[in-house]
C-alpha cells in the first residue's frame, strides 16, 4: 500500500517566504515539498482545500494528482497559491517514488541525459528574498558583509566580482542592474539606462567574454522600455534578458519585443502550467525557457514544459533563487530534461543558510553541479528545523512517520 496518511506544513520566521510540506504513507515513506511566497496562503490551501481529497490516496499516482491539484475551475492558471500548494505536493510525491524504489529523482523521471548540468551564478547575496514581499534593494552606504555578497559587488565592482565567480569555476552569471531605474513610471531615462549599463561595460573590461552574463529585468518594464534596455544590451553579448515585460504571459507584446532586438529573451519563472509556456513558444516570442518547480506546478507539469521547449527547439533553465528543495528538483529536471543547459544557483546561500536548512546539498565542482546518487531528491530537512521556536506546524490527517 502507498495511501496518504498524513500533510504536515513547516514554515519558520526567519525564512517567511518559504514553506515546506511533508506527505507521509502507509507504508512508512515520508516525501519532502517546498514553495515560495505566500506561505500562509500556501499552507491554508494545502489543508483546507488539499487535505480533505488527498488523504487516503495513492501517492504512486502523481499524473492523476497533479491533474486534479491543478486543473480545477477558478485561480489555478497562474502561480498563485493554489499553483504553489499543488507544486509542493507534486515535489514530494516525486521525492517519495524515488525513495520508494530507491533510486533519485531524476531516475524516477525517466533517467539522466547528463552527469553534471553547467551552473550560473545569480547574484544575490545572503539577504536576496528573504523578508517579506520584497526582494533586496542595496542602499548606497549599505557595506559588504561577506565575500558572496553578490548583489553588492556588481553595483559597486562588478569586474571584479565577474573574476572572483571566473576562480571559482564559475563560468556564468546573473544581474539586474536596471532594477533601482524602474520606479518611474515604466520609462527608464537615458542617464539610468547608462548607468544599469556599467556593470555590464566593467565585466567585459576586466575578463571580457570569459563569462557569460544574463540581464535580469524582473517584469519591470513597459514594452518600450525594455526595447531601449535590449537594444542597448546588444553591445555587452548578454546571453539573455530575462522577463523584461510587465507581463510575461503577453506573447504579443514579447514577441513584438523580440523582433526589435538581438538580445536573446528569456521567460517565465512567472508562468504556471503548460498553456502559457506553449503560448509562448508558438508565438516565438523567447529563445530561452525558464521555468520554476515550486510555481509552475511541479516536476509533473515541469517536465511537460521541458518536453515543449525541446520540441520548439530552445533551451532551459530551472529556476532557483528561493529554497533548497526547490533547488534540488531543479537539478534533477535539467540531468533528465534534453533541453536542459543551465542550473541556477545562489553561491552566498549554497555557503550559508541553505546548510542550516536541509541535510544535503548539490555538490558544485569546475562550475558543474553533479548528479546525485542518493534516492529521492536527496535531502531532507534538518530535524532541528521542526524544534525551532519560531517553527510552525501544521498537520492535516494521522502521522505514522517522523
Amino acid at each position: 500500500m502507498a495511501n496518504i496518511t498524513c500533510l504536515r506544513t513547516i514554515r519558520i520566521a526567519e525564512r517567511p517566504n518559504l514553506i515546506w510540506v511533508e506527505i507521509e504513507t502507509d507504508d512508512g515513506l515520508v516525501g519532502l515539498g517546498e514553495s515560495f511566497r505566500g506561505a500562509q496562503a500556501t499552507e491554508a490551501v494545502i489543508h483546507e482545500q488539499i487535505a480533505p481529497w488527498l488523504l487516503g490516496r495513492d501517492a504512486r499516482r502523481i499524473e492523476a494528482v497533479s491533474r486534479q491539484l491543478t486543473t480545477p475551475y477558478l485561480g489555478f492558471h497562474s502561480a498563485g497559491a493554489e499553483i504553489r500548494a499543488a507544486s509542493a505536493i507534486d515535489i514530494a510525491l516525486w521525492d517519495m517514488a524515488g525513495k520508494r524504489h530507491g533510486i533519485p529523482v531524476h531516475e524516477a523521471l525517466g533517467g539522466a541525459v547528463r552527469n553534471e548540468i553547467r551552473a550560473y551564478n545569480t547574484c544575490a547575496g545572503y539577504a536576496y528574498n528573504t523578508a517579506g514581499v520584497a526582494r533586496r534593494a542595496v542602499g548606497a552606504e549599505e557595506a559588504q558583509v561577506g565575500p558572496y555578497d553578490d548583489q553588492i559587488a556588481f553595483t559597486r565592482d562588478a569586474g571584479a566580482l565577474a573574476e572572483s565567480l571566473l576562480s571559482e569555476g564559475f563560468t556564468a552569471m546573473k544581474i539586474w542592474p536596471f532594477d533601482i531605474y524602474a520606479d518611474k513610471n515604466g520609462m527608464i531615462s537615458l542617464t539610468d539606462l547608462k548607468a544599469g549599463l556599467e556593470p555590464f561595460r566593467k565585466i567585459r573590461a576586466a575578463v571580457g567574454d570569459k563569462i557569460e552574463v544574463m540581464a535580469e529585468l524582473h517584469s519591470l518594464w513597459n514594452t518600450t522600455s525594455a526595447i531601449r534596455i535590449c537594444r542597448a544590451l546588444e553591445d555587452y553579448g548578454v546571453l539573455w534578458a530575462e522577463d523584461p515585460i510587465n507581463k510575461m504571459d503577453d506573447v504579443r507584446a514579447l514577441a513584438d519585443l523580440r523582433r526589435q532586438t538581438k538580445t536573446p529573451i528569456c521567460g517565465s519563472e512567472t508562468l504556471a502550467g503548460t498553456v502559457p509556456f506553449r503560448d509562448l513558444l508558438a508565438a516565438d516570442a523567447v529563445d530561452f525557457v525558464m521555468l520554476d518547480l515550486a510555481w509552475c506546478g511541479g516536476l509533473t507539469e515541469g517536465r511537460k514544459i521541458a518536453a515543449l521547449a525541446e520540441t520548439y527547439g530552445k533551451p532551459l533553465a530551472p529556476h532557483d533563487c528561493t529554497g533548497p528543495i526547490t533547488l534540488w528538483a531543479g537539478l534533477h529536471l535539467g540531468l533528465h530534461a534534453s533541453a536542459a543547459i543551465f542550473q541556477e544557483v545562489v553561491r552566498a546561500t549554497l555557503a550559508t543558510w541553505y546548510q542550516h536548512l536541509v541535510t544535503d546539498l548539490p555538490i558544485i565542482r569546475n562550475g558543474m553541479v553533479q548528479a546525485p546518487t542518493g534516492v529521492g531528491l536527496c535531502t531532507s530537512l534538518r530535524p532541528e528545523i521542526k524544534l525551532r521556536d519560531d517553527a510552525t506546524i501544521r498537520l492535516s490527517g494521522q502521522a505514522l512517520g517522523v
